[in-house]
C-alpha cells in the first residue's frame, strides 16, 4: 500500500450528549488508537481545557504537544484549538497578512469576525483538524496514523460538521467557499467517522437516535455507538424476575429466604426483630431499584440496536477517572476493536515507508523536538492527494 492509500478511518471525531463523559472517552480511544507504536493526535475545539485535566498535565497551548505514551511505543500528542489564532493562521496562509493579522486581533476584529458569524469559527476548528488529517511527511506518509476529535455535544455536531452549509451565506466563491469544500471533502470521506458516546438512559440514548438520524440525513458518516459508564448486572435473570414482580413468589417467602440467608452469613439470627430480619426489607428495597434499572437498560440497549450500528461499551468507574482509570478504558477500547481502524503498512513504531527510510508519522522523524512539541500552524507539508491546502 502506497504512502497516499488507506482503507482505515483516520479521523474519528467523539460527540455525546453533556453528562455523558465524551471527552473522557476521547482520550481513551486516543490510546487505545495509539497503541503498538502509531502516532494520534487528540484535539480539542471547545477552550475547555478537558484534555489537560484528564491527562494530569499543564493548561494545553496552540500548539501539538505529546502528552501520553502507549502501550508498545505509541504516543498521544494533543492541540487544543482556539478559534482566534487559527483565523490568524487562515489570514497569514492565504492573505500573508502577518503583522496585519496580529494588529488586526488587538483591535478585537478577530474576536468580532468569529463570533458574529459562526458558520466562519466552525470551518476554521475544523479546517484545521483536517489539516492534521492530511498532513503528510517529506516521504507521503501522514504525520498522524490517526486524529480524534472532542467534538461538540450531539444536538450540534451535525451543524458544526456540516460547515459547507454554515457558509454558504458569507462567500460562494473565494478562499472562505475552497476552504469549506475542502474540509467537507475530508469529513465526508470513508477515512472519517462520528462516534456517538450515551448512557444506558432514556434522554441520552434518545438524543443519539436523534443525532444518528441527523448525520446520516446529511451525508456524514456515522462510526459507532460507545455506552460509557455501564453498571454490572448483580442478579442473574431468575432472581431479577422474581425481584421484579412483587407478587411472584410471595412476598413472605422472599423475605423469609433472604432473612434465612442472612443468618447463615452469620449476621444474626433469623428470628423478627433480629439484625439479620432487620436488614431484609433495606435489602429487598435495593434489589428492587437494581432489578428495575436493569429492565430499563435492557429497553435502551435495544433502542440502540435497532440503529444497526457497531456497539462497545465502558464500564463505570467507581472511584471515577484518574489517569489510571484512563488507560483501563482504553485497553477495554482496544480489546473490543476500534471500529474502522485497522493497522496499514508502515503504522508501527520503527518500521519503513517508501525507499527504506523510517516511517515519520510513527515515533520516527516526525518533526517534534525533544520537549514533545509539534507546531500546529500547518508549517508541514499539508497537501492532500487532491492538492487543495487545508
Amino acid at each position: 500500500m502506497s504512502p497516499q492509500q488507506s482503507s482505515a478511518v483516520r479521523l474519528h471525531i467523539v460527540t455525546g450528549k453533556g453528562g455523558t463523559g465524551k471527552t473522557t472517552v476521547a482520550a481513551a480511544l486516543s490510546l487505545a488508537l495509539a497503541s503498538e507504536g502509531r502516532r494520534v493526535l487528540l484535539v480539542e475545539v471547545e477552550e475547555r481545557q478537558g484534555i489537560a485535566q484528564l491527562f494530569e498535565t499543564e493548561a494545553l497551548p496552540y500548539e501539538e504537544r505529546r502528552i501520553a505514551s502507549a502501550p508498545g511505543g505509541g504516543e498521544v500528542h494533543a492541540l487544543a484549538i482556539d478559534a482566534e489564532l487559527a483565523m490568524l493562521d487562515y489570514l497569514d496562509m492565504f492573505y500573508k497578512l502577518g503583522r496585519a493579522g496580529r494588529a488586526l486581533k488587538k483591535l478585537g476584529a478577530i474576536d468580532f469576525a468569529t463570533t458574529v458569524a459562526p458558520g466562519l469559527r466552525d470551518v476554521l476548528l475544523t479546517g484545521k483538524v483536517c489539516e492534521a488529517v492530511r498532513r503528510k511527511d517529506k516521504a507521503g506518509w501522514p504525520v498522524y496514523d490517526a486524529v480524534v476529535l472532542d467534538a461538540p455535544p450531539t444536538g450540534r455536531i451535525t451543524r458544526f460538521l456540516n460547515v459547507n452549509d454554515e457558509v454558504a451565506g458569507l462567500a460562494r466563491v473565494g478562499p472562505i467557499h475552497n476552504q469549506a469544500q475542502t474540509v467537507m471533502r475530508v469529513l465526508k470521506s470513508p477515512q472519517t467517522a462520528v462516534h456517538l458516546v450515551t448512557l444506558l438512559e432514556e434522554m441520552p440514548v434518545q438524543e443519539t437516535v436523534d443525532g444518528v438520524a441527523e448525520l446520516r440525513a446529511a451525508g456524514l458518516p456515522v462510526g459507532a455507538v460507545i455506552v460509557n459508564m455501564v453498571r454490572p448486572v448483580l442478579l442473574e435473570d431468575a432472581a431479577l424476575d422474581l425481584v421484579a414482580d412483587p407478587a411472584a413468589g410471595g412476598a413472605g417467602k422472599r423475605r423469609t429466604a433472604v432473612a434465612k440467608a442472612l443468618s447463615q452469613a452469620g449476621l444474626g439470627g433469623a428470628r423478627r426483630g433480629g439484625v439479620a430480619e432487620r436488614l431484609v426489607d433495606p435489602l429487598l428495597a435495593q434489589a428492587y431499584e437494581h432489578a428495575e434499572r436493569v429492565v430499563l437498560e435492557r429497553e435502551q440497549r435495544a433502542e440502540i440496536g435497532e440503529l444497526a450500528l457497531p456497539v462497545r461499551e465502558l464500564e463505570l468507574l467507581g472511584d471515577g477517572v484518574d489517569l489510571g482509570g484512563l488507560y483501563r478504558l482504553a485497553d477495554s477500547l482496544r480489546k473490543q476493536a476500534v471500529p474502522g481502524f485497522t493497522a496499514t503498512k508502515g503504522a508501527a513504531k520503527g518500521k519503513k515507508g517508501p525507499g527504506g527510510k523510517k516511517r515519520a508519522g510513527a515515533g520516527g522523524d516526525s518533526g517534534s523536538d525533544d520537549s514533545g512539541s509539534d507546531r500546529g500552524d500547518g508549517s508541514g507539508s499539508d497537501t492532500g492527494d487532491d492538492g487543495d491546502k487545508v
